[in-house]
């Protein structure tokens, strides 16, 4: 009959290489030889020994994976800082403009409600699941295999604390207007020769406003790298900001208000009976612009002020205020 001490090795041996067994085979029944006999010393019956023994032992499989060297999570204590900051990140980027994106797509395809909600709440939780997936797969590996785990997992110090600058452009604030203005470039292409037969937007501006549009938007991208490098809102921010706002406002403003914005020959907007869609989406985006011009405007140049008159700014998430 088996006894209890050689289930426990068995169940522990398992988890062992064939190349360690041996040597972990006699070490564990050695270790364990060695608490019954200190047990039995002290007035405990062998039975019992054996039993509190093994039980202050804890789970074989565990303690086998103490023995090989393996880790029993799949991320662990080293990699998991690195790997929560990379997907958040990227869940609060890549996610939305990707779903974005193929809203936009489905819109110009078949603007059906239904299908517009759907796609958007399917590739939702679809790419969430894909990004989910491979990020903590990747960590996994590099938690079981060691491979480039020095590199990425560097002992933290005082340096990697949080400056709390206030008045400082964050990176996260130069990732999203670069990916912002190239996305937009990017749909102003591809709208001329893909996702719909007819182009949406007008292709007699291709003479003069759209490549006039794409040029503001790339001097967008480079204003968001300068004022990173800058390190701050200042009144030379603030100015450029509000040219580089009102020269790419305005003119689509003129364009919408004048019918001169959507292809008159692109017949795929949503019909509703008794309804100029088309008049009523020009004057939805004539208000975003406008409003969202002014906002940028302000709020820049608000930063500015309160940047260069040193006004406490309050860092959001913390409840203190920065000087």
């Amino acid at each position: 009959m088996t006894s209890l001490v050689d289930r426990y090795v068995f169940t522990a041996l398992r988890r062992i290489p064939e190349q360690q067994r041996a040597d972990i085979d006699r070490e564990l029944r050695a270790s364990i030889e060695d608490a019954v006999d200190a047990r039995v010393d002290s007035g405990e019956t062998r039975e019992a020994a054996v039993e509190s023994a093994l039980t202050e032992l804890g789970d074989p499989e565990r303690l086998a994976d103490r023995y090989a060297g393996r880790p029993a999570f799949l991320i662990g204590p080293d990699l998991f800082p690195l790997w929560r900051r990379l997907l958040t990140t990227l869940l609060w980027t890549v996610l939305p403009i990707v779903v974005t994106v193929g809203v936009v797509a489905q819109i110009l395809d078949d603007p059906e409600i239904g299908k517009i909600i759907g796609g958007a709440v399917t590739g939702l939780i679809t790419v969430g699941a894909h990004l989910c997936f491979w990020v903590t797969l990747v960590f996994a590996i590099i938690e079981r295999t060691g491979a480039g785990k020095a590199d990425i997992s560097a002992r933290w110090s005082l340096k990697d604390l949080p400056k709390y600058e206030a008045h400082r452009a964050t990176l996260g604030q130069l990732i999203s207007g670069v990916v912002w203005a190239t996305l937009l470039i990017a749909g102003l292409v591809l709208q001329q020769f893909t996702f719909t037969d007819v182009p949406v937007l007008d292709p007699a501006n291709w003479a003069f406003w759209w490549p006039v549009l794409i040029a503001l938007l790339v001097l967008r991208i480079f204003y968001h790298v300068w004022v990173h490098r800058v390190g701050g809102w200042t009144r030379a921010v603030a100015v450029v900001n509000a040219v580089l706002t009102v020269a790419y406002t305005v003119p689509l403003v003129w364009l919408l208000a004048t019918d001169r914005f959507f292809n008159p020959e692109f017949h795929g907007f949503l019909d509703v009976e008794g309804a100029d869609v088309r008049s009523w989406l020009s004057g939805i985006l004539v208000a975003v612009l406008v409003v969202g011009g002014l906002w940028d405007i302000v709020t820049t140049a608000w930063r500015a002020e309160r940047a260069r008159r040193g006004l406490p700014t309050k860092i959001p998430g913390t409840g203190g205020y920065h000087y």
